[in-house]
């Protein structure tokens, strides 16, 4: 399971966080739901479950249709929050050297 960790980086930004530690903090800790459970009961393979909760794999459409229709939640949630950890991670991988790389578009 994922473990606490300090949010912010040491450039003082917060961590990107993974779909997997948003499932396990606010939906399974809270109700006592093991991943086991999670994958038996929502169709997906032991170990897709495992993977998504430990941050070792991605919510696609499928994984957020299912975590959506068992949660009661919505598969645009699941997947508004995979695509924000992706664009975090990429800002702060290679966002400033597309700052400096790309100059924004004027009209002429």
């Amino acid at each position: 399971m994922p473990t606490a960790s300090n949010p912010k980086s040491t450039r003082g930004r917060h961590k990107p966080v993974h779909p997997g530690e948003i499932l396990w903090f606010e939906f399974l800790e809270p109700l006592g739901i093991t991943t086991p459970r999670l994958a038996k009961e929502t169709g997906m393979t032991a170990d897709r479950a495992r993977r998504l909760v430990k941050g070792a794999s991605t919510v696609n459409a499928d994984v957020a249709l299912r975590l959506a229709r068992y949660f009661g939640t919505t598969p645009a949630f699941w997947m508004n929050l995979q695509s924000r950890y992706e664009l975090d991670k990429a800002e702060q991988g290679y966002g400033k050297k597309i700052q400096r790389q790309v100059q924004r578009f004027k009209a002429a």
